[in-house]
């Protein structure tokens, strides 16, 4: 090859360019002062005086080319925004690039045009209108740059959840979204005829998980959860994704605590190394600047309910309206406290009352008021619940007729407890409250891929 002349290389070079798939900018600079083959859709055009600045939006990045007549073999005229196109460009080293090189459009194959103008601007920093139209061009404003990125970190997320709990030895699995019964036990469950029969849409995966501790002793499960509660609010969806977690052999529920703060630092871990520029990108739309969220060192801090309810009372005088569970803008308060005396941003509020927890939860052999249970708090707002269940027959039977309930109604899921099953105990984790607190969104909508609410079903 050393005695091949320079010619010759172009001429291969020319022949031969490397596909390259986009979602890597490394990828892409390896092949300085070598023509490439790249696909994606024009996200906007600058036009400059005899030359133009064409952002291509590829799978992962959006990466600025340049058009001239100069070297490229086409018309200005053939680029159009949002065209779905294939170029050939020259990698060519540019000091006064971030990257330390830029895209030299070469030939341009359009692949599909628009049929119309966008009916809303995507292109700029940030999507400048209402979370209704941001919501009702969802296919379109997810384009945006920054936008997407929220469910690229979203992604990130799960990816660290999974690795985090495979370390530990947890099964994924897959339960059933209609059901027989709710998990709750109320409500707030939405119905549906299954073949002339009714059934329910899954609230949770919690009795499919407390059987399979019995079978794999820990699980965990990524899925849609359903909750037909009439609330309009922020915070409040009526379809999420719920990261659960459930594992036997437990000696307190302070293991699963414990576990939930080792998920949590892995995925943020993850993020940091692999979702850098999207991170990058919310940042610059951060009104907060808020940052990756700060945990303590150590463990995350804990306070029970009845002294966490008084902490706040006190310290922001703030009479107690609801004695038996928490008012949104108490979280918040207990929130801004313990950021500001522990340097957390979360914090486990436990020992929630019975009265205000499922029929599945351990009540305290000390305290029978009151659960073995817990809330994780996440800048001023409730991402998990969760908490020790019942593991022996009778006293959860006890416990469901004490409550009025028909143990018939619960006979498969009772038939584990009669059959044998560990101290074990799990969690719920809503992520996308999550992401939104992660990222400073106040709506958890935005962190939503295609939102249902008490209004929306579209798109």
């Amino acid at each position: 090859m050393a005695d091949t002349p320079i010619t010759e290389i172009t001429e291969e070079i020319a022949r031969n360019p490397v596909r390259v798939s986009g979602f890597s900018l490394e990828e892409i600079g390896q092949q300085a002062g070598k023509e490439i083959l790249l696909q994606g859709s024009i996200y906007k055009l600058r036009r400059m005086s005899g030359f133009a600045f064409v952002l291509l939006r590829t799978g992962r990045h959006v990466i600025q080319c340049v058009y001239s007549p100069e070297f490229s073999r086409f018309g200005m005229e053939e680029l159009v925004e949002e065209g779905c196109v294939r170029v050939r460009a020259l990698v060519a080293p540019e000091e006064r690039s971030r990257l330390g090189w830029e895209l030299r459009l070469l030939e341009l194959q359009v692949l599909s045009l628009p049929a119309q103008p966008m009916p809303i601007v995507i292109n700029q920093k940030r999507v400048d209108t209402s979370l209704e139209n941001l919501l009702d061009y969802r296919m379109l404003t997810l384009r945006n740059e920054k936008q997407r990125a929220i469910f690229k970190i979203q992604e990130g997320i799960c990816r660290g959840f999974r690795s985090f709990l495979e370390e530990q030895h947890f099964t994924e699995i897959h339960s059933p979204k209609i059901v027989e019964a709710g998990a709750e036990g109320g409500a707030n469950i939405f119905s549906l005829e299954y073949f002339g029969r009714q059934a329910y849409l899954a609230q949770s995966p919690q009795f499919y998980k407390q059987m399979m501790v019995g079978v794999f002793e820990r699980v965990y499960e990524v899925g849609p959860v359903f909750r037909a509660e009439k609330h309009d609010t922020s915070r409040h969806l009526n379809e999420y994704t719920g990261v659960d977690f459930e594992m036997g052999y437990i000696d307190s529920f302070e293991e699963i605590m414990e576990m939930e703060e080792g998920m949590i630092q892995a995925a943020l871990a993850h993020l940091q190394e692999t979702c850098a520029p999207e991170l990058e990108l919310q940042q610059e739309t951060s009104a907060k600047k808020a940052g990756m969220p700060q945990m303590p060192m150590g463990r995350i801090p804990r306070i029970r309910f009845g002294e966490a309810k008084s902490l706040v009372a006190e310290h922001y005088h703030r009479p107690m309206a609801e004695k038996e569970d928490f008012e949104p803008e108490e979280e918040k308060l207990l929130c801004q406290y313990v950021r500001e005396h522990f340097g957390s941003d979360y914090v486990f509020v436990t020992h929630y009352p019975s009265a205000k927890r499922p029929f599945y939860a351990m009540d305290n052999p000390d305290n029978p008021s009151e659960t073995l249970s817990f809330d994780l708090l996440f800048r001023g707002v409730e991402i998990t619940t969760g908490g020790q269940r019942i593991h022996d027959y009778q006293e959860q039977l006890d416990k469901l007729v004490r409550r009025g309930m028909d143990p018939e109604a619960f006979a498969g899921y009772l038939l584990m407890h009669r059959h044998g099953m560990p101290p074990h105990g799990g969690l719920g984790l809503g992520l996308e409250r999550f992401t939104a607190r992660l990222l400073d969104r106040e709506n958890v909508r935005e962190a939503a891929l295609f939102p249902r609410d008490v209004h929306r079903l579209t798109p």
